[in-house]
């Protein structure tokens, strides 16, 4: 007889919000019970010291804390949770009787979320907590996405000569461009994750190619200038702000701006800002960077190169930009180091 197969080891990811609740008063977890169970997993907490112990044992979603309880209040609970990065980032609802506005105000400049006042009315409760975890879950969807592109980006670089460090390094260099340059900071701060997804169409590439270690012959250069379109190809169309601009990037980053670059040979302000920017860069580093076929540049020497191609090569602002933030960039290049030890 077969042997019965063992149930599979399921993560419990899918299991409801995990919330703790906190409260000196034993009627009023009762009253928090009957209104939350039916949507959460819920612990429970009867004084301060109790609700950090039970965050020890398992971090829960959300936190609805009483602030009024003997000994160590809500506040103090929230200012230990807050200092700690491992809870930090814990959403905490105050639910309390002090309902005064400067209450309010001194429970949310400690890092509360939300205030609700008792007696608390369910519905509004439920709706405030549904409100916070659709919020805490945007933000983690957020940061995965951002761990994926990162991730993509290092991906192509196990196809070619360059090191992790490279994509750190010019993402870092596009940011202070553009900062320089007087982007808006949400701008300039999207521009570093994008940034390293510049090459991701070397994945496409043969290694044959790819990692030949000498010259390409005319065939061989016309599929590495499809490199760019198939960048563009595998981030797609997504409509994410982050996902245009590395779109942009991946397809026009080897453009130049006298028109002489490819895919499209566009030129000019026909070329984004974002792929003219990370252009600078990404050629700064590399020119800076020894590799297995030539020794790293001076410094001096790339910007002798930068200054010629000025107004060829590369839009002359983001030279420019680049050139006055060059102890910056250089800072940067000296944290990550390719003989850096980690």
């Amino acid at each position: 007889m077969p042997p019965v197969p063992s149930a599979p080891a399921w993560d419990g990811t899918d299991e409801p919000p995990r919330l703790l609740l906190v409260d000196d008063e034993p009627a009023n977890l009762q009253l928090l019970r009957q209104v939350l169970q039916d949507e959460y997993r819920l612990a429970f907490a009867r004084s301060g010291t109790e609700a950090l112990a039970r965050v020890r044992e398992a971090l829960p979603d959300l936190i609805v804390l009483d602030v009024m309880m003997p000994g160590m209040t809500g506040h103090d609970v929230l200012r230990l949770l807050k200092a700690n990065p491992a809870t930090a980032a814990i959403p905490v609802l105050f639910c309390t009787a002090l309902d005064a506005d400067e209450d309010e105000a001194a429970g949310l400049a400690l890092g509360a979320v939300d205030y609700v006042a008792k007696p608390i009315s369910p519905p509004v409760l439920r709706a405030r907590i549904r409100n916070h975890l659709a919020l805490v879950q945007r933000d983690e969807v957020e940061r995965t996405r951002l761990e994926i592109i990162r991730r993509l980006g290092r991906a192509a670089e196990f196809k070619d000569n360059e090191t992790g460090r490279h994509v750190i390094r010019m993402s870092h260099f596009s940011r202070l461009i553009a900062l320089e340059l007087g982007a808006p900071r949400p701008w300039a701060e999207r521009l570093l994750p994008a940034a390293p997804m510049h090459d991701i169409g070397k994945i496409g590439v043969p290694d044959a190619i790819l990692l030949k270690p000498g010259k390409l012959d005319e065939a061989e250069w016309a599929v590495m200038r499809q490199h760019p379109q198939m960048g563009a190809d595998i981030i797609g169309d997504d409509p994410s702000p982050l996902l245009r601009m590395a779109r942009q990037i991946a397809l026009q980053h080897h453009e130049k701006w006298d028109g002489s670059g490819y895919p499209h040979g566009v030129r000019g302000e026909a070329i984004s800002t974002e792929a003219r920017i990370v252009a600078v860069a990404d050629v700064f580093d590399a020119l800076t960077s020894a590799r297995p076929y030539k020794p790293a540049w001076p410094r001096e020497q790339a910007i002798a190169w930068l200054r010629e191609q000025s107004g060829r090569h590369f839009w002359p602002d983001a030279v420019e930009a680049l050139l006055r933030r060059l102890d910056d960039i250089w800072a940067v290049r000296e944290a990550w180091r390719d003989d850096a030890h980690a």
